[in-house]
């Protein structure tokens, strides 16, 4: 089944069940993913735009993006969120927020629906390829990791320039989108990108996206979805970086564990082999 068609229309209950050894695997498989080890960014990427043009077209395609998200969000998934208000104590800086990856069309938007500025989001260098949207991604706010030396470190530069701009940070630390899990899985790179916050000495939030019937049958058994930001968590100025990085992956993942127990409807199924 195609990626898009198992994210937006109703499928089968016997294809709903994914089988799986560890954590990471990974349920969505596609060509791009099979060969993301083959994936390097052009020479020279820029992870900050230079031309002026550039920017002001980035600033016009998000706002788009922004006001089709808030109909996508409200209307197809009839999504509601909780919580908002708590980004106000952000007022003033930066930000990061750590979501749970459960859909990558609501990944891409529910962020910018739920922050209260514009958001940049750590993407895998695959997610450049996928067709169609692929190249819009950088416009978006889409922040690839860099391979080499060189890439990491302008990749690092602009992270902390976005964070410096009073700008929102979304990352998701379970790696893998898992269709409309309501588990949260352990973060396969454990406290290592919380460092962003930590050495920006700025404050983290969750996002923690639920499932939930319907009332109507519209679009068949597909879940409407409940959202909940939690925080702010804020680093430990009397801490060392490592402590405040394990303090601050443990709050992150027991808050997001927490409010996955609101939980009320499992549409896909996950089976430990």
């Amino acid at each position: 089944m195609a990626k898009a068609e198992l994210f937006q229309k109703d499928i089968p209950k016997t294809e709903r069940v994914f089988y799986y050894e560890s954590e990471e695997d990974d349920p969505i498989k596609t060509d791009e993913q099979e060969k993301k080890q083959e994936v390097r960014l052009p020479e020279g990427y820029e992870f900050i735009p230079k031309n002026v043009f550039v920017r002001m077209y980035s600033a016009v395609l998000f706002r788009i993006f922004w006001v089709f998200g808030q109909w996508y969000e409200r209307r197809y998934w009839q999504a509601k969120f909780y919580g908002r208000e708590k980004l106000k104590r952000a007022k003033g800086r930066g930000y990061v927020i750590y979501a749970n990856h459960t859909n990558p069309f609501h990944d891409v938007f529910g962020p910018a629906v739920a922050a209260d500025r514009r958001i940049f989001t750590i993407i895998s260098p695959v997610n450049l390829k996928v067709p169609g949207i692929g190249k819009l991604l950088p416009y978006l706010g889409g922040l690839p990791l860099g391979k080499t030396r060189e890439e990491k470190k302008a990749f690092n530069e602009a992270v902390d320039k976005r964070l410096s701009q009073k700008k929102c940070l979304v990352i998701y630390p379970e790696a893998h989108v898992w269709p409309y899990a309501t588990k949260i899985r352990k973060f396969p790179a454990g406290d290592r990108s919380f460092k962003y916050a930590v050495r920006n000495g700025l404050p983290i939030f969750t996002m923690t996206t639920t499932y939930h019937k319907r009332k109507d049958k519209k679009r068949g058994d597909l879940p409407r979805m409940d959202v909940y930001i939690d925080g702010p968590f804020l680093p430990n100025v009397d801490k060392s970086e490592d402590e405040n990085r394990a303090d601050l992956a443990k709050q992150a993942y027991d808050s997001m564990v927490k409010y996955s127990k609101k939980n009320t409807y499992e549409y896909f199924e996950y089976k430990k082999k």
